[in-house]
């Protein structure tokens, strides 16, 4: 199954980041998936792997989850490192691949159930916990049909219950939601808060700027198998772009000549008919007084003001100068109904 989970029996040693990358290569043939990688995970927190297609996250997550092995470099997961400690490693993650991977002839249930004795609940704790999660995924009323009768929406669901079923420490999410209806993505970001909240870790990957909006604490985006920026989200923000003020004014057909005011003064300023908004980067502190104290000295009447940062996908654009991957075709992966 793609879904691994598990419930530790015992914890290296705790350094305050859960999951520690330095120096991560990886080749594939004359193709450098991963160039020296380095990111660390705060312990409950969420960090959101940003790039475009071919960037190489889904490699890094494959070598975090032992399922490869880098070329160079190290990584140390729950104070185990990746390749002299992959056993005890995989006893404190979780990981949900791009594609859902459910035993075909089993139940909803059974899928769960199963994987919970396997991760050594007990019997009682693996039905409880079947149960609880295929409520929480919508999936009580189909829990005993065979999954190859599930949508493909379901069957992704059912996925991403079974990597939760054991509360693994650090929890690994490679575009989770892709394909997703917006209720059960819903669903998914509701989880996911409340395993942070209760003290994982996730490592996410996503096609969706909203999603790592939502979730993330903390932003990395790789282009090209290496790390081109790093940081919280409105610190990544404020680093591409600084404040937009939006005036609305009292009289829309004032507009032209607000702007028209602005820039006699020497302020860039815009508007949009359409928005009914005057818009004026902001370059330093002292410019939003200035705007107002023009404004009102000329007596143009004002509706409504408010500063706005740019948003996640402008920020992306300009970091990686590519359209974000949310508004970019996702190919080479199966749909999901």
């Amino acid at each position: 199954m793609t879904a691994i989970a598990t419930a530790p029996t015992d914890r290296g040693p705790r350094t305050g980041n859960a999951v520690e990358v330095r120096g991560i290569v990886k080749t594939f043939g004359a193709t450098r998936a991963l160039d020296g990688v380095d990111l660390s995970v705060r312990e409950g927190t969420v960090l959101g792997l940003l790039g475009p297609n071919g960037a190489g996250k889904t490699t890094l997550v494959r070598i975090l989850s032992t399922l490869m092995k880098p070329d160079a470099g190290t990584a140390v997961v729950g104070g185990y490192d990746v390749l002299r400690q992959p056993r005890q490693l995989r006893r404190t993650i979780g990981l949900t691949g791009q594609y859902a991977s459910v035993d075909e002839l089993l139940s909803g249930y059974e899928n769960l159930y199963l994987i919970g004795r396997l991760l050594d609940l007990s019997a009682k704790e693996s039905k409880a916990r079947a149960g609880e999660l295929l409520e929480r995924f919508s999936l009580t009323d189909a829990a005993k049909r065979p999954a190859k009768t599930y949508s493909g929406g379901m069957r992704r669901r059912l996925d991403l219950a079974a990597s939760m079923i054991g509360r693994p420490k650090v929890l690994y999410l490679d575009e989770p939601t892709t394909g997703l209806d917006p209720r059960t993505r819903n669903e998914v970001w509701d989880e996911v808060q409340r395993m942070v909240a209760e003290g994982s870790t996730v490592l996410l990957t996503t096609q969706y700027m909203e999603e790592a909006e939502q979730l993330a604490h903390e932003l990395t985006v790789i282009d090209r198998g290496r790390v081109i920026a790093a940081g919280g989200v409105e610190e990544l923000k404020t680093q591409v772009g600084g404040q937009t003020l939006q005036v609305r004014p009292l009289h829309p057909a004032e507009l032209p000549e607000m702007a028209r005011c602005l820039q006699e003064a020497g302020i860039a300023a815009t508007f949009s008919a359409d928005t009914g908004l005057l818009s004026v980067q902001l370059t330093d502190d002292g410019q939003l007084t200035a705007v107002i104290g023009t404004l009102g000295t000329r007596g143009f009447g004002i509706a409504g003001i408010h500063t706005e940062l740019p948003s996640l996908d402008e920020v992306f654009l300009a970091i990686t100068g590519k359209s974000s991957p949310s508004a970019a075709p996702i190919r080479d992966k199966e749909p999901v109904a």
